[in-house]
């Protein structure tokens, strides 16, 4: 998902776009912030916040405390204190905003046992994460088969090494608690290391892996949604969406995060709409809605006994029928007001090329040859004397 200005250079340290801490494609960078503070110069008196956002692997990112004696600007590659040994990240939000982030979270930048950074990593800091980083398909290859074998009801998901190499976590999803003690033992012995197995969600897999969604572009969960709401089906009714598992499922497998995104603006239109369920009562026959329109209004009814034949009514119009209705009195029938809504718009035709014509720039036809046979048509008499 990187893109070019962003790669890193032959040192290991990534080259970065210089776009405030966030990729000019978002391509990157996961759940980046915007630093709209980086031009900005403190006021008087005013010492910068001692503490950064710290990007690793994926999605994770975490808070620590800067010592005075360090001098850090995004992008720059980190060893972090952990709780055995150390762990490497890069930079990604420094200043102001995060004190915001860090409220926003509900993490406590007074507290004394926040994490600290311990210095700039060194060039053999980074060759060994790389080296972890290199490792990690195999390794999480491996530990597929092993839970195959043990026939655990598990997926391992992602695997995600420390900066120094002592120690890796195992995310997997599964849908009843697990039993992996004797899986954490193989491991352990294969690999020579200490695991940590974390369960997580479908959603925050899909979080961490990313991809790219049915509309083309990356998952918002993984660029920059950060709270997972509950999505219901009865957000795709209001949207009037087909019921379809197939297409509604987003890559997690669960509703996609994107149906309650306009759910609000349907919700505040339908206030003052009428029921799909409501029926109009008329002396033609009872008729049903078979079709609404919320943005332009119109609702299509059909009679009981024609349900092919549909007529167009407005909003209105159903507010009306129904009142009378509730009045015990009956509308003489839907045509009456149909053929008010009834728009007859004139077909009008233009010319696409506007004035020009389209065969403008052809080549004009040589007629020279249509004279000559008009000619030898007429004397027949000096063409025979030609060819003789």
């Amino acid at each position: 998902m990187g893109c070019s200005s962003c790669s890193t250079v032959k040192d290991g340290q990534p080259r970065g776009c210089k776009n405030n801490g966030t990729c000019g494609t978002d391509g990157c960078n996961k759940l980046t912030v915007f630093d709209w503070l980086a031009n900005m110069s403190l006021p008087n008196g005013e010492k910068p916040f001692d503490c950064v956002e710290v990007r690793f692997k994926n999605s994770r990112k975490e808070f620590f405390r800067v010592p005075e004696d360090i001098s850090l600007s995004i992008g720059d590659v980190v060893a972090t204190q952990a709780k055995s040994g150390h762990d490497v990240g890069i930079v990604t939000l420094m200043g102001e905003l995060v004190r915001i982030q860090m409220k926003k979270k509900k993490v406590a930048y007074d507290d004394s046992e926040l994490p600290k950074i311990y210095r700039k990593a060194t060039q053999k800091d980074i060759d060994k994460w790389q080296k972890c980083r290199g490792k990690e398909d195999e390794i999480k290859k491996r530990a597929r088969e092993m839970a195959i074998l043990l026939r655990l009801q598990m997926k391992i998901s992602d695997v995600e090494f420390q900066g120094d190499g002592s120690k890796a976590t195992f995310y997997y999803t599964a849908d009843d608690r697990v039993d992996f003690r004797q899986l954490i033992k193989d491991m352990a012995k294969a690999f020579g290391i200490r695991i940590e197995m974390r369960q997580i969600g479908y959603r925050q897999e899909a979080q961490r892996l990313g991809g790219i969604g049915s509309c083309g572009r990356e998952l918002c969960c993984s660029t920059w949604l950060t709270d997972f709401r509950s999505v219901s089906t009865s957000a795709a009714r209001y949207q009037q969406l087909s019921l379809n598992p197939q297409k509604l499922a987003g890559q997690c497998g669960k509703l996609k995060c994107c149906l309650n995104y306009e759910l609000d603006m349907y919700l505040e239109a339908l206030k003052d709409f009428p029921s799909q369920d409501s029926k109009l009562y008329t002396e033609k026959g009872t008729a049903f809605c078979q079709k609404t329109d919320i943005f332009k209004g119109l609702l299509w009814f059909s009679y009981k006994d024609e349900p092919s034949h549909w007529h167009t009514l407005t909003k209105d119009q159903v507010q009306e029928i129904i009142q009378k209705n509730q009045a015990k009195e009956k509308v003489a029938s839907l045509e009456m007001y149909a053929t008010d809504n009834v728009e007859r718009e004139a077909t009008l035709f233009e010319n696409p090329a506007g004035q020009d014509s389209l065969t403008r720039f052809d080549r004009p036809k040589n007629n020279n040859r249509r004279k000559k046979n008009k000619k030898r048509r007429r004397n027949p008499s000096k063409s025979s004397k030609k060819n003789a």
